[in-house]
């Protein structure tokens, strides 16, 4: 999924199918006509979604755009497919479509109203930029649902396009089927076989889906929409949903601020990338897992006894906000100013050398200093902290040499860890860079990595404008290569999210608060290993 993408994830609210009454089996209306989609509707009000059902954030501006423009021309669309529970009308197959019409109803594709309060005001600004790409494009091609409702009333000034569109609206509906069924067990089940069947769902986002109520997913969706949203963990005690609040809040901060801009003009980015985008819920669901000792597995294999990664076990909420706490402790050894921050700098160790992010390494990076922090080597890795940075500076490829053999997040990241240790160990006896590539080569783990010209990272063509990838190599080269700011300790780059400063002269043996006695260093190598 591109970056781009717009969320209509507010337009049809979710709903528990264990909390909604048994289904209907009698016979329902066979469409749905635009005006059932107006605020104020009795039908629009019906509308539910599963909560196991996928965020509604995959099409771009330009699929909605075309989707409203297929609609109004009469053109063929599939069939929405319904459950019926009680009140309330469950979208098994169709949310992207009704929401993208209902997105052209009310306005709001990602940023209006609706939104705004599903999402507590708190709409990241690639959403609000996709948001408004949308509208643009609509206002442009389409024309709005107002100036079609106003066309089709006497006496209008519309163009000749958008009155005959507007004349359409009253004849023009969507196909409905649904699901017979009375078992919400049933119409789940119906649910992942249709939407198998139509568009195969990524293996691990799957997992996420099946353990929905568990407490890893309900805690990785926490901090992917930082604490807004659709609340999983509403039937929680309400104190305790205010601590999951709280810490989700606080680990979305920590990761996510500030917010990634391309092409990359500055050191300032942030540590696991994009908030907005489809590789952030399946990486916070591996980053809880692994800070909460549960099996990071390659999803797209067939399960092995022993594999499981989800807990059956009721859940007051308590499961879920540790899960949460320890997953915080692991993000604070990452980054943030707490006196356990060894601060690494995302540009150094989750950043391609085109400013592309790469989660399979930030999952590495977070299994690297959880080992370290298992073994007790956070000294042993200070001690060589600024060499291994300069290594990895210099072999930046080798990170996408490893994803390209073993794939990406649960099947490479192991990898990379492996790599982190091999070389970490190998400065430790005092190897040299040259004798550490040479070591690689006679290892059978490591000896397919090859080290690659910077330059031959873009494809380059002659005449042609400057890709973003381009502009972002070429900031890299010299930030990286002309660090403004070091760890006076360590001798580690620094990241804004993670500096203190530090007295030359210890207070305790009489150091003053002058000037000339201010260090900047890492919070771990300011409040451990100096001492």
């Amino acid at each position: 999924m591109a970056t781009n993408v717009v969320n209509l994830d507010a337009l049809i609210p979710r709903e528990d199918f264990a909390v909604s009454e048994k289904g209907n089996d009698f016979k329902r209306g066979d469409t749905f006509r635009i005006t059932d989609l107006l605020p104020g509707a009795f039908t629009y009000a019906a509308l539910r979604k599963p909560d196991f059902q996928r965020e509604t954030a995959n099409w771009s501006p330009q699929k909605i755009q075309d989707f409203v423009l297929t609609y109004l021309s009469g053109d063929l669309v599939p069939a929405i497919i319904l459950w019926g529970a009680g009140g309330q009308v469950f979208v098994i197959d169709g949310a992207h479509r009704l929401s993208a019409l209902i997105a052209w109803v009310h306005d709001d594709y990602g940023d209006g109203k609706l939104s705004r309060e599903f999402f507590s005001n708190d709409i990241p600004p690639e959403q609000l930029r996709a948001a408004e790409r949308t509208r643009n494009l609509i206002k442009k091609s389409i024309g709005t649902y107002v100036e079609h409702d106003l066309a089709a009333k006497p006496n209008n000034k519309a163009s000749t396009e958008v009155a005959e569109r507007a004349q359409r609206l009253s004849s023009l509906a969507l196909q409905l089927q649904w699901v017979p069924s009375t078992d919400s067990k049933r119409a789940e089940a119906s649910f992942f076989r249709i939407n198998q069947a139509f568009t195969e769902i990524d293996p691990t986002e799957l997992r996420i889906l099946s353990a929905r109520t568990q407490p890893n997913a309900v805690a990785a969706r926490a901090i992917v929409r930082n604490a807004t949203g659709h609340k999983y963990w509403s039937a929680f005690p309400e104190e305790v949903q205010v601590e999951i609040e709280d810490v989700a809040k606080d680990i979305y901060s920590t990761l996510f601020t500030p917010p990634l801009d391309t092409p990359i003009k500055t050191m300032d980015v942030p540590v696991a990338g994009r908030g907005y985008s489809a590789y952030t819920l399946p990486l916070m669901f591996e980053l809880v897992n692994l800070a909460n000792n549960i099996p990071i597995i390659d999803a797209s294999k067939k399960r092995r006894k022993g594999d499981e990664d989800t807990r059956e076990l009721p859940d007051d909420g308590t499961k879920t906000l540790q899960f949460l706490k320890n997953t915080r402790r692991l993000v604070y050894r990452i980054s943030g100013t707490q006196p356990s921050s060894l601060g690494l700098h995302p540009l150094v160790y989750f950043y391609s050398l085109t400013g592309r992010y790469q989660p399979t390494a930030f999952l590495a990076g977070a299994a690297f200093i959880r080992d370290l922090d298992e073994k007790k080597k956070f000294s042993d890795f200070t001690s060589v902290r600024s060499q291994f940075e300069d290594f990895f500076i210099k072999h930046k490829n080798f990170n996408n040499q490893i994803v390209l053999k073993f794939g990406s997040m649960a099947k490479g990241y192991g990898h990379i860890k492996d790599l982190y240790t091999f070389v970490m160990t190998s400065l430790l006896e005092r190897k040299t860079e040259g004798e550490i590539v040479s070591l690689l080569k006679n290892d059978t783990r490591f000896n397919y990595l090859l080290t690659v010209n910077p330059e031959s990272v873009t494809n380059a063509k002659e005449g042609a404008a400057f890709s973003k990838d381009t502009k972002s190599a070429a900031y890299l080269r010299e930030a990286l290569g002309n660090p403004p700011v070091k760890c006076n300790v360590c001798g580690g780059f620094m990241h804004k999210n993670s500096i203190h400063i530090d007295h030359e002269k210890r207070k305790r043996d009489g150091g003053s608060n002058a000037l000339n006695n201010a260090k900047l260093a890492h919070p771990y190598c300011d409040s451990t290993e100096k001492n």
